[in-house]
C-alpha cells in the first residue's frame, strides 16, 4: 500500500513539474534574449523527456510487481538457498553459482517468463541489478506474449 500511495506522491510530483516546467519556458521565451529562449526551449523539449522517463519506470515497476505477485501466488519465487549478507543480497562467493544455475534455468526454456522472472530475483539479490533489470523487462515480454 506505501508503494502504491508513493508513486501516487511521485505522479502529482511530476504534474508540478511539467506545470512549472511548461510556465518557466514560456517566461523564458517571453524575455526574448536569445539566451532566454535558448533556456525556454531547453525546458520545453527536456520536461516532456523527463516524464517520458519517469513513466517507463512506473510501467516497468507496475508490471514487475504484478509478475512478482503472480509468481508468489504460484509458490515460484527462488527460496533462498545461501547465507546472505546484513543487507539482504547473496554472499559473493555463493552468488555465481547461483546466477549460472537460475539463468541455465531460464535458457533451457526460452519462453517460459517465470524462468527468467526467477533469474531476474537472483541477479538482483546478488546486487546484478542491470543484469536484473534485463532479466525482469524479458520476463514481462514473455509473459504478455
Amino acid at each position: 500500500m506505501m508503494s502504491r500511495i508513493s508513486v501516487g506522491l511521485m505522479a502529482a510530483a511530476l504534474l508540478v513539474y511539467l506545470a512549472v516546467a511548461i510556465w518557466l519556458a514560456v517566461m523564458f521565451i517571453s524575455v526574448g534574449s536569445p539566451l532566454a529562449i535558448g533556456m525556454g526551449v531547453t525546458l520545453i523539449v527536456l520536461a516532456p523527456i523527463g516524464a517520458w522517463a519517469l513513466v517507463r519506470e512506473m510501467q516497468f515497476g507496475f508490471a514487475a510487481d504484478r509478475l512478482g505477485r503472480r509468481l508468489d501466488e504460484e509458490g515460484g519465487m527462488p527460496p533462498v538457498e545461501t547465507e546472505l549478507t546484513p543487507s539482504g543480497r547473496i554472499a559473493r562467493a555463493d552468488a555465481g553459482p547461483l546466477i549460472e544455475r537460475y539463468a541455465a534455468a531460464a535458457d533451457a526454456d526460452a519462453s517460459d517468463w517465470r524462468a527468467r522472472y526467477r533469474l531476474g530475483v537472483v541477479q538482483d539479490a546478488a546486487g546484478h541489478r542491470k543484469d536484473a533489470r534485463a532479466s525482469i523487462r524479458a520476463a514481462i515480454r514473455l509473459a504478455r506474449s
